[in-house]
C-alpha cells in the first residue's frame, strides 16, 4: 500500500555538495557542425552500377579516318567509392577517400565500326581510379572553411597495363562559409575542376537548407550539382535535380598507343533519386534520369601537359564529336554515417 501513496512534500536538496565542482566545458569554445538538420546521410562506402541506354556517337575526322556514326546499345559499369573520417574532432575533420568508376561501351555492331575512336571504346572502355581528401575546419560556432583535393587516373587502361602516374589529373576546391542555424549553411569559393571534361577554374556556391518541418530542403554545390530534397522520414528521402559529371581520359591503347590524345568527356545528368534505409546504416539509392552530352571532344596533350582553354579559349580540338542523349539508371548500396 505504501508504494501507491504519492509524496506531496518534496525533499529539499542540499546544493552545497556541488560547491567544489566545475563544469568541464564551461570555458570550452563551441564549433559549428559540418552538417545541418535533415541533410542526407554521408556515404562512407558505396557499391553501385551505372547504366546508360542506347545512343549514337558521331565521330569527327581523325587522320585518314572519315566521320562515322557509331551506335552503342548501352554503356555501363561498376562504381565503387569509400570516404572514411580519419580525424573527427569538433574543431577539425579530415576525411580520405578512394573511388573507381568504369564505363564499358557495348556497340550495336562492333564488327562494323571503322573509326579508331569507336573501335577503341568498344574494345577497351574508359575507367577512373582516384584518391581524395576533404578538410572541414570550423573557426567558431558559425564560420568554417572546407578544402577538397583529388587525384584521378583516367583513361582506356587495364589494370594489367596501367597508365603512368604522370597522367594523373588533379582537382581542388576551397570554400568559406557560415552555418547561421541548425537548418542552414552556405559557402562560396573557387575550384579547379574537370567536370565539363577539360580543366577549368570556376566559382562555386554551397547552399544546404532544411525547412522547419523537416519536409523540404536543398542540397546544392553549384554548378557541380543541385537538388531539392523531400523527406518522408529520417530514413526515406527523394531528390530532384542535376549533376555535372566529367573527366579527361587519356587514350593509350590500340591505334592511340603512340598518340597524346585525351577525350574531354563532360555530361549533365537530370535525375530523380530515391534513398531509403534497408537496415540500420545500410541504405539503398536508386536514380533515373536523362543524360545530356556537354562534351566528347578530343584534345592533344603532348606528354600529358595540360593547358587552360576555359570558356573563352579558341584552341582547336583534334576531334569535335557529338553524342545523342539517352535515359540512364543507377543503383547503389551504401554504408552511411550515423
Amino acid at each position: 500500500m505504501m508504494a501507491q501513496v504519492d509524496t506531496l512534500v518534496e525533499e529539499e536538496e542540499d546544493y552545497s555538495m556541488y560547491d567544489n565542482l566545475d563544469f568541464a566545458d564551461g570555458g570550452a569554445k563551441n564549433f559549428c557542425s559540418n552538417k545541418i538538420l535533415g541533410l542526407s546521410p554521408a556515404k562512407l562506402i558505396s557499391i553501385g552500377y551505372d547504366l546508360q541506354l542506347g545512343y549514337d556517337l558521331q565521330t569527327d575526322t581523325l587522320r585518314d579516318a572519315l566521320p562515322e556514326t557509331v551506335p552503342f546499345s548501352r554503356t555501363g559499369g561498376l562504381r565503387l567509392a569509400a570516404n572514411i573520417p580519419v580525424i573527427s574532432r569538433n574543431d577539425f575533420i579530415l576525411q580520405v577517400g578512394a573511388n573507381y568508376w568504369e564505363s564499358t561501351y557495348t556497340a550495336a555492331d562492333a564488327a562494323a565500326i571503322q573509326h579508331p575512336l569507336g573501335q577503341n571504346l568498344a574494345q577497351n572502355g574508359l575507367r577512373t581510379t582516384g584518391l581524395n581528401t576533404t578538410i572541414f575546419k570550423p573557426f567558431d560556432d558559425t564560420r568554417f572553411v572546407v578544402v577538397q583535393a583529388s587525384a584521378d587516373l583516367n583513361g582506356d587502361y587495364a589494370f594489367s597495363d596501367i597508365m603512368p602516374l604522370e597522367y594523373l589529373k588533379y582537382s581542388a576546391a576551397a570554400l568559406y562559409g557560415k552555418r547561421p542555424s541548425d537548418n542552414k549553411q552556405w559557402a562560396v569559393g573557387v575550384a579547379r575542376t574537370y567536370r565539363v571534361g577539360e580543366m577549368n577554374y570556376i566559382p562555386i556556391v554551397l547552399f544546404n537548407y532544411t525547412d522547419a518541418a523537416n519536409k523540404w530542403g536543398t542540397e546544392i554545390l553549384f554548378p557541380a550539382r543541385a537538388h531539392v530534397r523531400r523527406t518522408f522520414s529520417p530514413r526515406q528521402m527523394m531528390f530532384a535535380g542535376y549533376e555535372l559529371e566529367g573527366q579527361s581520359y587519356r587514350l593509350t591503347r590500340g591505334p592511340f598507343a603512340e598518340d597524346d590524345l585525351e577525350i574531354r568527356r563532360g555530361e549533365l545528368r537530370f535525375r530523380l533519386v530515391y534513398e531509403q534505409s534497408v537496415y540500420n546504416f545500410i541504405w539503398i539509392s536508386a536514380q533515373a534520369g536523362y543524360r545530356v552530352n556537354y562534351s566528347y571532344n578530343v584534345d592533344e596533350l603532348t606528354d600529358g601537359n595540360e593547358f587552360f582553354r576555359g570558356f573563352f579559349g579558341d584552341q582547336p580540338y583534334v576531334m569535335e564529336n557529338t553524342l545523342t542523349n539517352p535515359f540512364y539508371f543507377q543503383i547503389s548500396l551504401n554504408l552511411v554515417s550515423p
